[in-house]
């Protein structure tokens, strides 16, 4: 017999994420759990034969199915396994690998078009799988030395020129996943690491002469997810499916990541090559709402083309990160929201100052940028619902009722300049300022250099004088002079419907 588990389609990797369960379960209760797992997301997975062999459920000429707007994706094992081991689990093994046929309609639109073939291999040998519980909780945890994923041909009309080579090699797999429930209320809570993965596309089109090649490593790899799953076809409607219970709730991490770009069109060559430390990202979803974050470190990016004016750009930055939580449903009461855009340490190479600063007149230290804030906001409209959103026209969805702003930053060119505050609103009142909800609470500012970077910038030629007077005019009437050399404070102040700058009432 020959062995492996449902990891590699497209179908079946929906399916690998788990936690030990103390409950008996047989082959037969796993083999229709993965159907009906199957089925709760959308496909058809289908046997030629089951048969009882002593301990052991034989499951021959495997397929599962998946289609949605004439794309449609199949997988096909010569046998599946399923194995009582006596101690109330069930082993799984299946065929070493399989083939996943995918086709892709034809561009509409376009005359002789056809739809295009692709046929992927999927390898994972010495793949391993145990499954505990019950038919209503079942659990599955699997290991693998390796799994391969190849593109073993392309055919069609609109691919028939393009020789192109795709494969993904994953090492140290090891995971779980829990299922949960029945079919209306059914649960899935995973995880999953990887050692490492690496990746290589080789493509090449002879009738223009261009070529692309890519290749890339990344280490580490571990993730997480949970969330409630309902029928495929509620999915169409995201409002209906997140009243209906649909939920996720996933994070996902790597380490060190390396990958280089080779392009060439005409003849010239584009070369593209980067790196990272480290990375994350984050989702979640609900009835009342959205949530997405991801960052990386010690990112590094070097690019050369003939379409630059110098031999290579370089960018660099010590951190990035982005983080954003939104309510979607509407509620008699202010839901959270936040928004994060942080970026640390961004270096660009010589070549680009030089464009901007060839005298080499302004500092070419790293920027910053760190916007980071919250607030409350009660929503009168399902955000994610089509026909409420069209029925509001140009109207928000809801109303603002506070802004937190923790942190302010931003660096560049010698020039610091740094804040928070904080603010409710009276929606009450949006006549004090037209059309927006009179605001109470203050912003607090500190900025260093300014003034020295007005004057590079003017010595430079990028400033007139008449803008550094305008300017020099607002910072007097909005600022005032700190302690520190070239140090401008002041605080921005909404209150008993009036503006106030540093203590003067401007409106």
């Amino acid at each position: 017999m020959k062995s492996q588990n449902l990891a590699g389609t497209t179908a079946l990797l929906a399916l690998l994420t788990g936690t030990a369960a103390t409950a008996d379960v047989t082959p037969e209760e796993v083999w229709q759990n993965w159907q009906d797992l199957g089925t709760a997301a959308g496909q058809t997975i289908a046997a030629g034969s089951v048969t009882r062999d002593g301990d052991t459920l034989v499951v021959e000429d495997v397929t599962t199915a998946y289609a949605k707007d004439g794309t449609t994706i199949e997988a096909t094992l010569d046998e599946i396994n399923f194995t009582d081991l006596g101690d109330g689990t069930v082993g799984v093994t299946m065929s070493d690998s399989y083939p996943v046929e995918m086709t892709v309609p034809a561009e509409l639109g376009k005359d002789g078009a056809t739809p295009t073939d692709i046929t992927i291999e999927i390898s994972q040998p010495g793949l391993e799988m145990t499954v505990g519980g019950s038919p209503t909780e079942t659990s599955y945890e699997f290991s693998a030395p390796t799994v391969g994923v190849k593109v073993t041909s392309v055919e069609g009309v609109d691919a028939a020129a393009i020789d192109l080579t795709f494969d993904i090699t994953m090492t140290g797999l090891d995971g779980s996943y829990l299922v949960a429930g029945g079919a209306d209320a059914r649960t899935l809570d995973s995880s999953l690491a990887l050692q490492s993965v690496a990746l290589a596309v080789v493509g090449a089109d002879p009738d223009t002469k261009a070529d692309f090649r890519m290749t890339a490593t990344i280490a580490d790899l571990k993730g997480a997810s949970k969330g409630k799953l309902i029928d495929m076809a509620a999915m169409a409607d995201m409002a209906a499916a997140l009243k209906a219970g649909f939920t996720t709730d996933g994070n996902f991490s790597f380490g060190a990541m390396q990958f280089d770009l080779a392009v060439t069109e005409a003849g010239a060559p584009t070369k593209i090559a980067g790196s990272a430390a480290s990375g994350d990202m984050s989702f979640a979803m609900d009835a009342s709402r959205l949530q997405y974050g991801s960052g990386s470190k010690d990112f590094s990016i070097t690019i050369q083309s003939p379409d630059i004016p110098f031999p290579e750009v370089k960018v660099t930055y010590a951190e990035a990160a982005f983080n954003m939580l939104v309510p979607l449903t509407k509620s008699d009461t202010p839901a959270p929201f936040s928004l994060l855009t942080r970026i640390v340490g961004l270096a660009v190479s010589d070549e680009i100052w030089g464009m901007i600063d060839p005298a080499a007149n302004l500092p070419h230290d790293p920027a910053t940028l760190i916007i980071d804030a919250k607030g409350t906001a009660t929503l009168t409209h399902d955000v994610m619902d089509p026909a409420q959103m069209a029925a509001l026209g140009d109207a928000p969805p809801g109303q603002l009722n506070s802004l937190d702003i923790t942190e302010l930053k931003a660096t560049i060119a010698g020039a610091d300049l740094s804040g928070k505050g904080a603010f409710t609103f009276d929606n009450t009142d949006t006549t004090t300022y037209p059309g927006v909800p009179a605001p109470t609470g203050k912003l607090d500012l500190r900025l260093l250099g300014g003034n020295g970077l007005i004057d590079k910038l003017v010595a430079m030629g990028l400033l007139s004088a008449e803008d550094v007077t305008g300017a020099r005019f607002a910072m007097s009437m909005f600022a005032n002079a700190g302690p520190g050399e070239d140090e401008l404070n002041s605080t921005l102040e909404f209150k008993d419907k009036g503006f106030f700058a540093n203590g003067q009432q401007l409106q």
